[in-house]
């Protein structure tokens, strides 16, 4: 432990930074103890170190300190991309896990990452502010924290400070590195430039895709490129991303192709509104975009760069790589990978990115199966687990088994895992080895006048999302009243998969839900056929489709539910029926661009709202025949697909995606043809008049 005095040593701390500097080093340096007594050494020592360009994050005691920028924690992510020489985090203000985990990532060599806290021994019990924003404020223990400090009291590189403490010996930091460390281009990242300028110059159709953690020169990478791109023939390169901040070195060392308006920024949403007419898109950081996003513009322009952070602290990285990998294999299978591997901006040897790895289990990974335990008939063993409770080497094999599953895992989420009491886990394992793990929490439970309020959308109280968004988007009250079992997050190992492991896995907590007396056991994720299939497989039927898209995966929020005592069937039973009554009016206004195989696997696991009647069936047999136009047959062709089986009927067919695109969303005649499929109103008619006389034929009890 490093302690320092109330005057602490300017020399000494200028002395050290430099040492730092020259190794390719950064440090993390707590500030334990007395907030005001914290802040008053950070004025002291702050003024006669190098710390332009930094940020202050929580106060706004950086004022009077040049250089230092004064920022909320909830806008810290908005700094990726840049440099930064200091960061000074009030932990006494709150600790978003994401925010903190991204600003360690911009510091570069030299940078010194100042923590204010209570001491170690104390952040199990430490109130940490940013609990309110989740409802886990006043639970006493916070397993996560007890956690962070035992990571840190265990690594050597962490200078604990003590501010007015006298005994002091001054921080000594590496030894003299020869030559000192310079930042600067790697092969490696020449031989990228390269191969983003073949892609730029090349053959339309062939998109590129980088990866790398942060600090590898990725986005200085792209901008050199930009720049060479423009200097060999190409009128326009548009950069874009999330937020402008995240290319800010892209467009620096773009530069002059820049000032030229040659290389330009366009936010995902401008460029795909304006669609310019740009030669070659750069998506940097395109983990954070929403997949669909990503296909518009892969789709959109001849040539297309994606890069993106592996190991991110927008727990994007892995699932980006999962997920949309699938979307490059059908859409553009001569597509080519590239990655960075050595960091640029700090040395191998840097303490801090290893200790920020561990502190949030950036690098975890699913475990790899023993060969014998992937092959045959595997025995699965399933067990209620604890992950407050669990050793890090079980803790990071189960949350790397969240993170290669989903699309975005991120540090807060597994605070939130560690921490809920509401939350219960199990775990799959084969041979001793973590195959598989569900999260679910217990939400709902309302008394009845708040679930009213809830109802009407007059309140919202915080970690009840199920029951809260079925009462105030379906309109039923018992939903908030009701205690349901919400299942998070649930992931089993690649090689595991097809076994059954999870569906024993639910089978598991919808146990608990019926031991415990809860009414039922749901899920909300992004809508996608996949899931839905699997989901159904568990016994859980779809009870509502959000009207907007979710900002991580981009896919509409779908809920599903199972009731576990008779109050929570009959509400699941109440909430099919009345989304059934709707079902037919929403999705054209709603859900137009809904996957159509999603959408009629949705459709046909509602009941039926009403059965055809004589004029509907010969209203449908002139059409099959050819009397009667599509414009006047298409409310009975919608009502049909409603009818018992007609949509997994329909799923089957070659011709569903233009019967769910043309007869439940509307779709005019000009866009499915534009779309392919159709070459227009007569041939398309044809097809669905066959279609039809094909469904009566085999249903002809319809």
């Amino acid at each position: 432990m490093t302690n320092q005095t109330e005057l602490p040593d300017i020399d000494a701390w200028q002395q050290f930074q430099d040492r730092l500097r020259s190794a390719g080093h950064r440090r993390l340096v707590v500030l334990e103890g007395d907030r005001e007594a914290s802040r008053g050494w950070l004025r002291a020592v702050l003024p006669g170190l190098s710390v332009a360009p930094g940020v202050w994050v929580g106060t706004d005691d950086a004022s009077a300190i040049d250089g230092i920028t004064a920022i909320h924690a909830k806008n810290a992510r908005r700094w990726l991309g840049q440099d930064l020489s200091c960061v000074v985090w009030d932990g006494w203000q709150g600790n978003p896990p994401d925010g903190l985990a991204a600003l360690a990532g911009t510091l570069s060599a030299g940078g010194l990452f100042f923590w204010l806290m209570p001491p170690l021994a104390n952040w199990s019990g430490f109130e940490d502010p940013d609990y309110r924003r989740l409802g886990l404020d006043g639970m006493g223990d916070h397993p996560f924290l007890a956690r962070l400090a035992r990571v840190l009291g265990k690594d050597s590189s962490v200078m604990r400070v003590q501010p007015g403490n006298p005994s002091a010996p001054l921080p000594s930091g590496p030894k003299p590195v020869e030559p000192p460390f310079r930042p600067g281009t790697t092969s490696e990242q020449t031989s990228l430039v390269e191969r983003i300028v073949k892609t730029g110059l090349g053959r339309r159709r062939r998109p590129l895709v980088i990866t790398a953690d942060r600090g590898r020169g990725k986005s200085a990478a792209l901008g050199m490129a930009a720049a060479r791109l423009v200097a060999e023939g190409r009128q326009q390169v548009v950069v874009t991303a999330n937020e402008p901040a995240a290319v800010e070195t892209l467009l620096r060392h773009a530069e002059p192709a820049v000032g030229e308006g040659r290389v330009r920024y366009l936010s995902v949403d401008d460029l795909l509104e304006q669609r310019p007419e740009a030669e070659v898109i750069m998506v940097d950081e395109a983990a954070a975009v929403p997949p669909y996003r990503l296909r518009q513009i892969l789709l959109g322009w001849p040539r297309v760069v994606f890069a993106t952070t592996v190991h991110g602290y927008e727990g994007a990285g892995r699932g980006f790589s999962v997920r949309f990998r699938g979307v490059l294999d059908n859409e553009t299978p001569h597509w080519k990978q590239a990655s960075l591997q050595a960091p640029i901006r700090w040395a191998e040897s840097d303490p801090l990115e290893p200790l920020i790895s561990r502190m949030f289990l950036l690098d975890a990974e699913a475990p790899e199966l023993p060969e014998h335990a992937s092959g045959g008939e595997p025995q699965v063993v399933i067990e209620r687990w604890y992950p407050a409770d669990a050793s890090d080497p079980e803790l990071q094999q189960s949350f790397g088994l969240l993170v290669d599953a989903h699309y975005r895992t991120t540090p807060s989420d597994l605070r939130q895992w560690m921490d809920d009491p509401a939350a219960v886990s199990w775990r799959a394992t084969i041979d001793g080895v973590v195959v598989g793990v569900l999260w679910a929490t217990v939400e709902g439970g309302l008394d009845e006048g708040l679930a009213h309020q809830v109802m009407l959308g007059q309140r919202r109280v915080r970690g009840h999302l199920l029951p809260q968004s079925l009462a105030s988007h379906s309109g039923f009250a018992d939903a908030a009243r009701q205690r349901l079992l919400r299942v998070v997050r649930i992931a089993v190992n690649a090689s595991a998969r097809r076994q059954g492991v999870g569906r024993s896995l639910v089978r598991a907590a919808q146990g608990h839900a019926e031991a415990q007396g809860l009414d039922g056991l749901g899920t909300s994720f992004g809508g996608n056929p996949e899931l839905v299939t699997f989901w159904q497989g568990c016994g859980l039927m779809p009870v509502r489709l959000g009207l907007s898209r979710e900002a991580s995966s981009g896919e509409l929020p779908l809920q599903m539910l199972s009731g576990t005592s008779e109050p929570g069937r009959q509400l699941v039973e109440n909430l099919r029926r009345r989304l059934a009554r709707h079902w037919l009016m929403l999705v054209p206004d709603n859900w137009r661009d809904l996957n159509p195989r999603l959408l009629l696997q949705l459709t046909a696991s509602l009941p039926g709202v009403e059965s055809l009647n004589e004029d509907d069936r010969r209203d449908l047999l002139s059409f099959a025949h050819g009397y009667r136009g599509f414009d006047l047959t298409l409310p009975v062709l919608r009502n049909l697909s409603m009818s018992d089986g007609v949509a997994a009927w329909l799923m089957l067919n070659a011709e569903a995606e233009l019967w769910a695109r043309a007869v439940l969303q509307g779709w005019e005649w000009s866009q499915l043809r534009r779309d392919g499929l159709c070459l227009g109103r007569e041939e398309g008619e044809a097809r669905l008049r066959a279609l039809l006389e094909k469904l009566l034929q085999n249903r002809p009890e319809l």
